[in-house]
Protein backbone atom coordinates (compact mmCIF):
# COMPACT_ATOMS: atom_id res chain seq x y z
CA UNK A 1 0.00 0.00 0.00
CA UNK A 2 1.17 3.16 -0.93
CA UNK A 3 2.03 5.75 1.37
CA UNK A 4 -0.45 8.67 1.84
CA UNK A 5 0.77 12.10 0.22
CA UNK A 6 1.06 14.89 3.16
CA UNK A 7 -1.71 17.10 2.83
CA UNK A 8 0.30 20.20 2.11
CA UNK A 9 3.98 21.51 0.77
CA UNK A 10 5.72 20.48 3.53
CA UNK A 11 7.06 16.79 2.71
CA UNK A 12 8.44 16.36 5.71
CA UNK A 13 4.75 16.21 7.37
CA UNK A 14 4.38 13.40 9.51
CA UNK A 15 1.39 11.17 9.69
CA UNK A 16 -0.43 9.89 12.51
CA UNK A 17 -2.65 7.27 12.36
CA UNK A 18 -5.60 5.97 14.25
CA UNK A 19 -6.03 3.05 15.10
CA UNK A 20 -7.10 0.13 13.16
CA UNK A 21 -10.56 -0.24 13.10
CA UNK A 22 -13.71 -1.31 11.65
CA UNK A 23 -15.04 1.73 9.12
CA UNK A 24 -18.19 1.89 11.33
CA UNK A 25 -19.73 1.17 14.55
CA UNK A 26 -21.18 -2.22 14.68
CA UNK A 27 -23.78 -1.97 16.97
CA UNK A 28 -26.15 1.35 18.40
CA UNK A 29 -23.41 3.99 19.95
CA UNK A 30 -24.41 7.85 21.42
CA UNK A 31 -22.61 10.40 22.51
CA UNK A 32 -23.06 14.18 23.65
CA UNK A 33 -20.47 17.06 23.14
CA UNK A 34 -20.72 19.51 24.94
CA UNK A 35 -19.21 22.61 23.61
CA UNK A 36 -19.76 23.65 19.54
CA UNK A 37 -16.13 24.94 18.75
CA UNK A 38 -13.93 23.75 16.82
CA UNK A 39 -13.00 20.93 18.92
CA UNK A 40 -16.66 20.31 19.91
CA UNK A 41 -17.01 20.00 15.92
CA UNK A 42 -14.30 17.94 14.95
CA UNK A 43 -15.37 15.21 17.50
CA UNK A 44 -18.81 15.33 16.37
CA UNK A 45 -17.88 14.95 12.72
CA UNK A 46 -15.56 12.05 13.05
CA UNK A 47 -18.18 10.43 15.24
CA UNK A 48 -21.21 10.65 13.02
CA UNK A 49 -19.07 10.27 9.54
CA UNK A 50 -18.64 6.30 11.90
CA UNK A 51 -22.09 5.81 12.32
CA UNK A 52 -22.59 7.22 16.03
CA UNK A 53 -25.54 8.97 16.67
CA UNK A 54 -24.66 12.13 18.23
CA UNK A 55 -25.93 15.42 19.82
CA UNK A 56 -24.23 18.69 20.44
CA UNK A 57 -24.74 21.27 22.93
CA UNK A 58 -23.78 24.24 22.23
CA UNK A 59 -24.50 27.35 24.85
CA UNK A 60 -24.38 29.99 22.18
CA UNK A 61 -26.83 30.90 19.40
CA UNK A 62 -23.75 30.30 16.79
CA UNK A 63 -21.13 27.33 16.32
CA UNK A 64 -17.84 28.13 16.35
CA UNK A 65 -16.50 29.12 19.77
CA UNK A 66 -14.09 31.62 20.03
CA UNK A 67 -13.99 31.74 16.54
CA UNK A 68 -17.50 32.56 16.34
CA UNK A 69 -19.59 35.37 14.59
CA UNK A 70 -22.72 36.46 15.16
CA UNK A 71 -25.06 38.80 13.13
CA UNK A 72 -26.44 42.51 14.44
CA UNK A 73 -28.81 45.04 13.04
CA UNK A 74 -28.46 46.33 8.84
CA UNK A 75 -26.55 43.03 7.78
CA UNK A 76 -23.62 43.95 9.69
CA UNK A 77 -22.43 40.86 11.65
CA UNK A 78 -19.39 41.24 14.66
CA UNK A 79 -17.11 38.22 15.82
CA UNK A 80 -14.68 37.15 18.84
CA UNK A 81 -11.89 38.87 16.76
CA UNK A 82 -9.51 38.05 13.82
CA UNK A 83 -8.07 34.49 13.35
CA UNK A 84 -5.41 33.50 11.00
CA UNK A 85 -6.05 30.28 9.48
CA UNK A 86 -1.71 29.31 8.94
CA UNK A 87 -1.08 26.66 6.15
CA UNK A 88 0.05 24.56 9.16
CA UNK A 89 -3.33 23.76 10.14
CA UNK A 90 -3.44 20.39 8.23
CA UNK A 91 -6.54 18.79 10.95
CA UNK A 92 -8.31 22.21 10.87
CA UNK A 93 -8.03 22.49 6.81
CA UNK A 94 -9.24 18.89 6.86
CA UNK A 95 -12.41 19.44 8.66
CA UNK A 96 -13.37 22.32 6.54
CA UNK A 97 -13.32 20.65 3.58
CA UNK A 98 -15.75 18.44 4.55
CA UNK A 99 -17.97 21.48 3.27
CA UNK A 100 -15.69 23.00 1.22
CA UNK A 101 -13.55 20.69 -0.55
CA UNK A 102 -11.12 22.99 -1.96
CA UNK A 103 -11.27 25.63 0.78
CA UNK A 104 -12.68 28.34 -1.67
CA UNK A 105 -13.69 30.14 1.20
CA UNK A 106 -9.82 30.74 2.29
CA UNK A 107 -8.49 33.13 0.58
CA UNK A 108 -5.02 34.47 1.29
CA UNK A 109 -3.26 37.09 3.02
CA UNK A 110 -0.43 38.46 0.86
CA UNK A 111 1.44 39.84 3.82
CA UNK A 112 1.71 39.32 7.42
CA UNK A 113 3.87 42.47 8.41
CA UNK A 114 4.52 43.42 12.47
CA UNK A 115 5.16 46.88 13.02
CA UNK A 116 7.07 48.34 16.06
CA UNK A 117 6.10 51.64 17.64
CA UNK A 118 9.01 53.25 16.32
CA UNK A 119 7.91 52.29 12.79
CA UNK A 120 10.26 49.86 11.88
CA UNK A 121 8.36 46.85 10.31
CA UNK A 122 9.12 43.12 9.66
CA UNK A 123 7.27 41.46 6.33
CA UNK A 124 6.90 37.61 6.00
CA UNK A 125 5.94 38.11 2.07
CA UNK A 126 9.02 37.71 0.36
CA UNK A 127 11.12 35.05 2.48
CA UNK A 128 11.61 31.80 1.14
CA UNK A 129 8.89 29.26 3.41
CA UNK A 130 11.52 26.38 3.98
CA UNK A 131 13.75 26.28 6.64
CA UNK A 132 16.16 27.45 6.99
CA UNK A 133 16.58 29.56 4.23
CA UNK A 134 13.26 31.23 5.85
CA UNK A 135 15.45 31.97 9.09
CA UNK A 136 18.41 33.11 7.39
CA UNK A 137 16.36 35.54 4.91
CA UNK A 138 14.67 37.15 8.03
CA UNK A 139 17.92 37.87 9.66
CA UNK A 140 19.47 39.22 6.64
CA UNK A 141 16.25 41.65 5.66
CA UNK A 142 14.87 42.31 8.63
CA UNK A 143 15.52 46.08 10.04
CA UNK A 144 14.61 44.72 13.78
CA UNK A 145 17.72 42.57 13.85
CA UNK A 146 20.54 44.36 12.83
CA UNK A 147 23.45 42.36 11.67
CA UNK A 148 25.61 43.92 14.23
CA UNK A 149 24.08 42.95 16.67
CA UNK A 150 23.93 39.18 15.72
CA UNK A 151 26.81 38.44 18.16
CA UNK A 152 25.49 39.26 20.85
CA UNK A 153 22.97 36.40 20.80
CA UNK A 154 23.19 34.05 23.40
CA UNK A 155 24.08 31.03 21.03
CA UNK A 156 23.12 27.48 23.22
CA UNK A 157 19.39 29.46 23.38
CA UNK A 158 19.37 30.31 19.93
CA UNK A 159 20.08 26.59 18.84
CA UNK A 160 17.26 25.64 20.86
CA UNK A 161 14.73 26.99 18.55
CA UNK A 162 16.17 24.64 15.88
CA UNK A 163 16.72 21.72 18.00
CA UNK A 164 13.48 20.53 19.37
CA UNK A 165 12.09 16.96 19.12
CA UNK A 166 8.44 16.10 20.03
CA UNK A 167 7.49 15.37 22.60
CA UNK A 168 10.33 15.54 24.80
CA UNK A 169 11.14 19.26 23.83
CA UNK A 170 7.41 19.73 26.10
CA UNK A 171 8.98 19.09 29.34
CA UNK A 172 12.41 20.84 29.09
CA UNK A 173 11.11 24.26 29.51
CA UNK A 174 8.89 23.17 32.63
CA UNK A 175 9.01 26.42 35.20
CA UNK A 176 10.35 28.71 32.23
CA UNK A 177 8.42 31.63 31.27
CA UNK A 178 8.23 32.72 27.57
CA UNK A 179 10.06 36.33 29.20
CA UNK A 180 12.94 34.53 30.99
CA UNK A 181 13.59 32.38 27.75
CA UNK A 182 13.64 35.87 25.60
CA UNK A 183 16.19 37.39 28.06
CA UNK A 184 18.52 34.72 27.66
CA UNK A 185 17.96 34.58 23.84
CA UNK A 186 19.77 38.51 24.26
CA UNK A 187 18.08 39.08 20.53
CA UNK A 188 18.03 42.52 19.84
CA UNK A 189 14.90 44.54 20.98
CA UNK A 190 13.12 44.62 18.13
CA UNK A 191 13.04 41.30 17.16
CA UNK A 192 12.50 40.15 20.22
CA UNK A 193 9.37 41.99 20.10
CA UNK A 194 8.03 41.31 16.44
CA UNK A 195 9.72 37.87 15.95
CA UNK A 196 8.77 36.42 19.32
CA UNK A 197 6.92 37.77 21.73
CA UNK A 198 3.75 38.26 19.37
CA UNK A 199 3.33 34.81 19.49
CA UNK A 200 3.35 34.69 23.15
CA UNK A 201 0.50 37.28 23.08
CA UNK A 202 -1.46 35.56 20.98
CA UNK A 203 -2.26 33.31 23.51
CA UNK A 204 -3.43 36.60 24.89
CA UNK A 205 -1.07 36.04 28.05
CA UNK A 206 1.64 38.25 28.62
CA UNK A 207 5.14 36.58 28.66
CA UNK A 208 5.90 36.93 31.87
CA UNK A 209 3.27 33.95 32.69
CA UNK A 210 3.09 32.69 29.14
CA UNK A 211 5.03 28.54 29.58
CA UNK A 212 8.51 28.62 27.19
CA UNK A 213 8.26 25.45 25.80
CA UNK A 214 4.91 26.75 24.19
CA UNK A 215 6.48 29.77 22.37
CA UNK A 216 9.69 27.87 20.74
CA UNK A 217 7.09 24.72 19.98
CA UNK A 218 5.28 27.82 18.18
CA UNK A 219 8.57 29.03 16.38
CA UNK A 220 9.28 25.43 14.99
CA UNK A 221 5.54 25.27 13.52
CA UNK A 222 5.61 28.07 12.19
CA UNK A 223 9.06 29.12 11.10
CA UNK A 224 12.11 27.11 11.92
CA UNK A 225 10.27 23.49 12.06
CA UNK A 226 7.96 23.77 8.92
CA UNK A 227 7.90 24.17 4.95
CA UNK A 228 4.36 26.10 5.04
CA UNK A 229 5.89 29.16 5.71
CA UNK A 230 4.35 32.32 7.43
CA UNK A 231 1.56 33.55 5.48
CA UNK A 232 -1.90 32.28 5.96
CA UNK A 233 -5.68 32.66 4.47
CA UNK A 234 -8.73 34.19 6.26
CA UNK A 235 -12.75 33.43 5.47
CA UNK A 236 -14.01 35.01 2.64
CA UNK A 237 -17.15 36.00 4.56
CA UNK A 238 -17.84 35.94 8.45
CA UNK A 239 -16.77 32.70 10.56
CA UNK A 240 -20.33 31.34 10.81
CA UNK A 241 -21.53 32.16 7.15
CA UNK A 242 -18.44 30.41 4.95
CA UNK A 243 -17.91 28.12 8.14
CA UNK A 244 -19.40 27.28 10.87
CA UNK A 245 -23.19 27.08 9.48
CA UNK A 246 -22.24 25.10 6.80
CA UNK A 247 -20.52 22.32 9.05
CA UNK A 248 -23.67 22.16 11.32
CA UNK A 249 -25.49 21.40 8.12
CA UNK A 250 -23.07 18.83 7.05
CA UNK A 251 -23.14 17.26 10.53
CA UNK A 252 -27.23 17.15 10.50
CA UNK A 253 -26.89 15.90 7.31
CA UNK A 254 -24.96 12.69 8.84
CA UNK A 255 -28.25 12.36 11.71
CA UNK A 256 -26.44 14.66 14.29
CA UNK A 257 -28.42 16.71 16.30
CA UNK A 258 -27.07 20.32 16.73
CA UNK A 259 -29.08 22.27 19.48
CA UNK A 260 -27.66 25.73 19.70
CA UNK A 261 -28.68 27.87 22.82
CA UNK A 262 -28.34 24.72 25.35
CA UNK A 263 -26.20 24.42 28.12
CA UNK A 264 -24.68 21.58 29.71
CA UNK A 265 -25.47 22.11 33.71
CA UNK A 266 -24.07 18.39 34.95
CA UNK A 267 -22.16 15.89 33.09
CA UNK A 268 -22.87 13.04 35.25
CA UNK A 269 -22.03 8.99 34.75
CA UNK A 270 -24.78 6.63 35.74
CA UNK A 271 -24.16 3.09 37.69
CA UNK A 272 -25.42 1.30 34.34
CA UNK A 273 -22.39 2.55 32.52
CA UNK A 274 -24.56 5.62 30.86
CA UNK A 275 -23.80 9.14 31.00
CA UNK A 276 -26.28 11.37 31.84
CA UNK A 277 -26.25 15.46 30.90
CA UNK A 278 -28.85 17.79 32.40
CA UNK A 279 -29.23 20.93 30.29
CA UNK A 280 -32.01 22.85 31.92
CA UNK A 281 -34.90 20.55 32.34
CA UNK A 282 -33.90 17.64 29.99
CA UNK A 283 -31.48 15.02 30.45
CA UNK A 284 -30.16 13.56 28.15
CA UNK A 285 -28.53 9.97 28.20
CA UNK A 286 -25.55 8.51 26.29
CA UNK A 287 -23.07 5.87 25.49
CA UNK A 288 -20.32 8.63 26.44
CA UNK A 289 -19.76 12.44 26.79
CA UNK A 290 -16.98 14.58 24.94
CA UNK A 291 -16.32 17.07 26.82
CA UNK A 292 -15.19 20.25 24.79
CA UNK A 293 -16.78 23.41 26.66
CA UNK A 294 -14.44 26.48 27.59
CA UNK A 295 -12.30 26.03 30.34
CA UNK A 296 -14.26 27.66 33.01
CA UNK A 297 -17.32 25.96 31.97
CA UNK A 298 -15.54 22.64 31.79
CA UNK A 299 -13.64 22.67 35.29
CA UNK A 300 -17.34 23.50 36.43
CA UNK A 301 -18.53 20.39 35.16
CA UNK A 302 -16.13 18.27 36.13
CA UNK A 303 -15.64 19.61 39.98
CA UNK A 304 -19.81 17.72 39.71
CA UNK A 305 -17.59 14.67 39.01
CA UNK A 306 -17.90 11.74 41.78
CA UNK A 307 -14.88 9.72 43.10
CA UNK A 308 -14.59 5.93 43.03
CA UNK A 309 -15.37 4.09 46.09
CA UNK A 310 -12.48 1.77 44.44
CA UNK A 311 -8.87 2.94 45.92
CA UNK A 312 -7.13 2.73 42.91
CA UNK A 313 -9.59 4.45 40.75
CA UNK A 314 -10.25 7.03 43.65
CA UNK A 315 -6.48 8.54 43.47
CA UNK A 316 -6.84 8.29 39.95
CA UNK A 317 -9.61 10.19 39.80
CA UNK A 318 -8.57 12.66 42.70
CA UNK A 319 -5.47 13.77 41.15
CA UNK A 320 -7.06 14.34 38.10
CA UNK A 321 -10.30 16.44 39.31
CA UNK A 322 -6.94 18.30 41.31
CA UNK A 323 -5.11 19.52 37.82
CA UNK A 324 -8.43 19.62 36.48
CA UNK A 325 -9.26 22.51 39.06
CA UNK A 326 -5.72 24.04 39.09
CA UNK A 327 -6.65 25.44 35.29
CA UNK A 328 -6.43 29.32 35.08
CA UNK A 329 -7.89 31.26 32.20
CA UNK A 330 -5.55 33.90 30.63
CA UNK A 331 -6.36 37.60 31.06
CA UNK A 332 -9.21 39.32 29.29
CA UNK A 333 -8.90 40.12 25.25
CA UNK A 334 -10.69 42.98 23.86
CA UNK A 335 -12.14 43.23 19.64
CA UNK A 336 -12.96 46.54 18.96
CA UNK A 337 -15.41 46.87 15.32
CA UNK A 338 -15.66 49.90 13.96
CA UNK A 339 -17.83 50.88 10.69
CA UNK A 340 -16.10 54.19 9.63
CA UNK A 341 -17.44 57.15 8.00
CA UNK A 342 -14.96 56.66 4.99
CA UNK A 343 -12.10 54.57 3.80
CA UNK A 344 -8.51 53.86 4.98
CA UNK A 345 -5.81 54.93 3.02
CA UNK A 346 -5.72 51.91 0.18
CA UNK A 347 -2.20 51.14 0.74
CA UNK A 348 -2.78 49.60 3.85
CA UNK A 349 -2.55 45.57 4.56
CA UNK A 350 -5.23 43.96 5.01
CA UNK A 351 -3.79 42.44 8.57
CA UNK A 352 -1.12 44.19 10.57
CA UNK A 353 0.71 43.06 13.93
CA UNK A 354 1.69 45.52 16.28
CA UNK A 355 4.03 45.93 18.66
CA UNK A 356 4.96 48.89 21.29
CA UNK A 357 1.52 50.61 20.57
CA UNK A 358 -0.26 50.17 24.20
CA UNK A 359 -2.75 47.92 24.07
CA UNK A 360 -3.34 47.21 20.53
CA UNK A 361 -2.00 43.94 18.61
CA UNK A 362 -3.28 44.37 15.57
CA UNK A 363 -5.32 45.99 13.25
CA UNK A 364 -7.57 44.27 10.30
CA UNK A 365 -9.39 45.90 7.57
CA UNK A 366 -12.04 43.67 7.15
CA UNK A 367 -13.51 44.64 3.51
CA UNK A 368 -10.36 43.70 1.91
CA UNK A 369 -11.33 39.81 2.41
CA UNK A 370 -14.72 39.73 3.46
CA UNK A 371 -17.74 39.94 1.79
CA UNK A 372 -20.22 41.29 4.01
CA UNK A 373 -18.11 44.01 5.51
CA UNK A 374 -17.22 44.52 1.50
CA UNK A 375 -20.82 44.67 1.22
CA UNK A 376 -20.82 47.43 3.76
CA UNK A 377 -18.05 49.38 2.12
CA UNK A 378 -19.39 49.80 -1.09
CA UNK A 379 -22.66 51.00 0.35
CA UNK A 380 -21.59 53.55 2.55
CA UNK A 381 -18.14 54.21 1.51
CA UNK A 382 -16.18 53.95 4.67
CA UNK A 383 -13.92 51.00 6.00
CA UNK A 384 -14.93 48.21 8.58
CA UNK A 385 -11.68 48.29 10.95
CA UNK A 386 -11.25 45.58 13.75
CA UNK A 387 -8.79 46.19 16.61
CA UNK A 388 -7.53 43.49 18.89
CA UNK A 389 -5.78 43.74 22.15
CA UNK A 390 -4.48 40.48 23.62
CA UNK A 391 -4.00 40.97 26.63
CA UNK A 392 -6.02 43.86 28.51
CA UNK A 393 -5.72 43.06 32.08
CA UNK A 394 -6.83 45.67 34.58
CA UNK A 395 -4.08 43.43 37.73
CA UNK A 396 -1.50 44.43 35.56
CA UNK A 397 -2.51 47.95 34.43
CA UNK A 398 -4.35 50.15 36.94
CA UNK A 399 -5.27 51.94 34.50
CA UNK A 400 -7.89 49.95 32.77
CA UNK A 401 -9.39 49.15 35.98
CA UNK A 402 -12.95 50.33 36.84
CA UNK A 403 -16.29 48.57 37.46
CA UNK A 404 -17.03 47.27 34.29
CA UNK A 405 -17.29 43.92 32.85
CA UNK A 406 -14.09 41.69 34.08
CA UNK A 407 -13.31 45.00 36.52
CA UNK A 408 -12.48 46.66 33.41
CA UNK A 409 -13.14 50.44 32.09
CA UNK A 410 -14.44 50.51 29.07
CA UNK A 411 -14.38 53.82 28.12
CA UNK A 412 -11.04 54.12 28.80
CA UNK A 413 -10.33 50.82 27.37
CA UNK A 414 -11.68 51.92 23.73
CA UNK A 415 -9.90 55.31 23.90
CA UNK A 416 -6.56 53.72 24.23
CA UNK A 417 -7.21 51.04 21.54
CA UNK A 418 -8.69 54.38 19.37
CA UNK A 419 -5.53 56.66 20.07
CA UNK A 420 -3.31 53.50 19.15
CA UNK A 421 -5.08 53.24 15.62
CA UNK A 422 -4.74 56.86 14.81
CA UNK A 423 -1.21 56.32 15.36
CA UNK A 424 -0.92 53.51 13.37
CA UNK A 425 -3.27 54.58 10.64
CA UNK A 426 -3.58 58.18 10.85
CA UNK A 427 -6.11 59.08 8.47
CA UNK A 428 -8.50 57.35 10.90
CA UNK A 429 -8.27 60.07 12.97
CA UNK A 430 -10.26 62.56 10.97
CA UNK A 431 -13.35 59.86 10.34
CA UNK A 432 -16.50 59.48 11.56
CA UNK A 433 -17.23 56.53 13.45
CA UNK A 434 -21.24 55.11 11.97
CA UNK A 435 -21.52 51.71 14.36
CA UNK A 436 -19.11 49.85 16.59
CA UNK A 437 -19.31 46.87 19.19
CA UNK A 438 -16.83 46.49 21.72
CA UNK A 439 -16.25 42.80 23.18
CA UNK A 440 -14.70 41.89 25.88
CA UNK A 441 -14.10 38.07 26.92
CA UNK A 442 -11.46 36.08 29.57
CA UNK A 443 -12.44 32.47 28.25
CA UNK A 444 -9.57 31.51 27.10
CA UNK A 445 -6.71 29.01 28.68
CA UNK A 446 -3.72 29.98 30.05
CA UNK A 447 -0.82 27.93 29.05
CA UNK A 448 1.45 28.73 32.18
CA UNK A 449 5.26 27.58 33.00
CA UNK A 450 3.81 24.49 35.01
CA UNK A 451 5.01 21.09 34.25
CA UNK A 452 3.84 19.79 31.20
CA UNK A 453 2.68 16.45 32.84
CA UNK A 454 0.63 18.39 34.80
CA UNK A 455 -1.95 19.50 31.98
CA UNK A 456 -5.01 17.59 30.99
CA UNK A 457 -4.94 15.99 28.44
CA UNK A 458 -7.89 14.25 26.13
CA UNK A 459 -7.88 11.08 28.12
CA UNK A 460 -9.45 10.84 31.57
CA UNK A 461 -9.93 8.40 34.40
CA UNK A 462 -13.68 7.80 33.75
CA UNK A 463 -14.68 5.63 31.28
CA UNK A 464 -16.37 7.16 28.45
CA UNK A 465 -15.32 10.88 29.23
CA UNK A 466 -12.62 12.53 27.55
CA UNK A 467 -11.76 16.18 26.69
CA UNK A 468 -11.22 18.59 23.55
CA UNK A 469 -10.11 21.83 23.77
CA UNK A 470 -6.89 23.85 22.64
CA UNK A 471 -5.58 23.82 26.85
CA UNK A 472 -4.95 20.67 26.61
CA UNK A 473 -1.62 18.59 26.60
CA UNK A 474 -0.35 17.20 22.98
CA UNK A 475 2.78 15.68 22.19
CA UNK A 476 2.57 17.11 18.89
CA UNK A 477 3.99 21.14 18.65
CA UNK A 478 0.39 22.43 17.52
CA UNK A 479 -1.05 25.76 18.91
CA UNK A 480 -4.34 27.30 18.87
CA UNK A 481 -7.57 26.59 16.56
CA UNK A 482 -5.00 23.56 15.31
CA UNK A 483 -4.75 21.77 18.99
CA UNK A 484 -8.35 22.40 19.18
CA UNK A 485 -8.86 20.57 15.86
CA UNK A 486 -6.74 17.68 16.73
CA UNK A 487 -7.81 17.23 20.04
CA UNK A 488 -11.76 17.10 18.51
CA UNK A 489 -10.12 14.09 16.28
CA UNK A 490 -8.84 12.57 19.37
CA UNK A 491 -11.11 12.43 21.45
CA UNK A 492 -13.66 11.06 18.51
CA UNK A 493 -10.83 8.45 18.29
CA UNK A 494 -10.73 7.80 21.71
CA UNK A 495 -14.23 6.39 21.89
CA UNK A 496 -14.14 4.68 18.46
CA UNK A 497 -10.89 2.52 19.30
CA UNK A 498 -12.74 1.18 22.36
CA UNK A 499 -15.73 -0.08 19.98
CA UNK A 500 -12.91 -1.48 18.01
CA UNK A 501 -13.56 1.30 15.38
CA UNK A 502 -10.66 3.13 13.19
CA UNK A 503 -10.76 7.29 13.71
CA UNK A 504 -8.79 9.50 11.91
CA UNK A 505 -5.60 9.85 11.06
CA UNK A 506 -3.65 13.51 11.85
CA UNK A 507 -1.20 15.40 10.31
CA UNK A 508 1.74 17.57 11.75
CA UNK A 509 4.52 19.43 10.71
CA UNK A 510 7.48 17.49 11.44
CA UNK A 511 8.54 16.75 15.20
CA UNK A 512 12.31 17.38 15.15
CA UNK A 513 14.36 20.93 14.80
CA UNK A 514 17.17 21.16 11.54
CA UNK A 515 19.54 20.20 14.34
CA UNK A 516 18.21 16.42 14.80
CA UNK A 517 17.93 15.50 11.64
CA UNK A 518 20.57 13.62 10.02
CA UNK A 519 23.69 14.10 9.15
CA UNK A 520 23.59 14.43 4.94
CA UNK A 521 20.54 16.31 5.40
CA UNK A 522 22.02 18.54 7.80
CA UNK A 523 24.98 19.05 5.26
CA UNK A 524 22.72 20.40 2.82
CA UNK A 525 21.22 22.57 5.00
CA UNK A 526 24.66 24.20 5.78
CA UNK A 527 24.80 24.34 1.95
CA UNK A 528 21.44 26.30 1.54
CA UNK A 529 22.12 29.13 4.11
CA UNK A 530 25.76 29.49 2.77
CA UNK A 531 24.16 29.87 -1.22
CA UNK A 532 21.34 32.12 0.35
CA UNK A 533 22.84 34.50 2.51
CA UNK A 534 24.75 36.27 -0.12
CA UNK A 535 21.86 36.91 -2.31
CA UNK A 536 19.54 37.98 0.21
CA UNK A 537 22.14 40.43 1.30
CA UNK A 538 22.04 41.98 -2.04
CA UNK A 539 18.37 42.45 -2.50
Amino acid sequence: MSRPLPPGRDRRAVRHPAAPGAPQVAEPRSVVVVGGGIAGLGAAVVLAERGVRVTLLEACDQLGGRVRAWPLEDGRTMSRGFHAFFRQYYTLRALLRRVDPTLRHLVPVPDYPLRRGDGLTDSFAALPSTPPANLAAFVVRSPTFPLAQLPSVHLPSALELVGTSYPASHERYDGESAQDFLDRLRFPEGARHLALEVFARSFFAHPSEFGAGELVGMFHTYFTGSSEGLLFDVPDDDYDTALWAPLGRYLAGLGGEVRLGVRADSVQPGPDGVWRVRAGDEELTADAVVLAADPRATRALVAELPVSDEADHAAAQQDWLRRAGAGRNAPPFAVLRLWLEGKVDAAREAFLGTSGYDLLDNVTVLERFEEGAARWSAEHGGSVVELHGYAVDPVRDPDLSGDGPLGLDLVRLRERLLASLHEVYPETARLGIAHEELLVEDDCALVGTGPWRERLTVDTPYDGLVLAGDGLRVDYPIALMERAAVTGVLAANALLAGWGVRGEDVWTVPLEGLLRRPPRAAARIAGKVRDAIPALGRR
